[in-house]
């Protein structure tokens, strides 16, 4: 299944336009992660356990719509917009959005 953020395949013509598909994730951030993510915060540098976190909700997202994608008979997803939200009283969950456009190429 080809999925991509731009609005074309290059060489291909789009047949038909299947409809929009959408995956979401919403992940439970724990207490020893934001407790880790606190102190790199503090030090400075990348949080790991939080980047793991994103990139496993994002790829469940794609995951997702491809597999609606290819329910409908669709042979690509294009222009996928993926966006980020914390949500919860606490700010302790995350969520992982993708939105995209099944078609059908000729």
């Amino acid at each position: 299944m080809i999925s991509t953020t731009t609005n074309s395949v290059e060489g291909r013509q789009i047949g038909q336009y299947l409809g929009l598909v959408t995956g979401e994730a919403i992940m439970g951030a724990n207490i020893f992660r934001d407790f880790l993510a606190g102190i790199t915060d503090m030090i400075g540098g990348r949080s790991d356990a939080y980047e793991g976190k994103l990139a496993e909700a994002r790829e469940t997202d794609i995951r997702e719509m491809q597999e609606i994608a290819q329910a409908k008979g669709a042979d690509a997803v294009l222009g996928i917009d993926i966006d980020y939200q914390v949500l919860g009283s606490s700010n302790g969950m995350l969520m992982v959005t993708a939105t995209g456009t099944t078609v059908k190429l000729s």
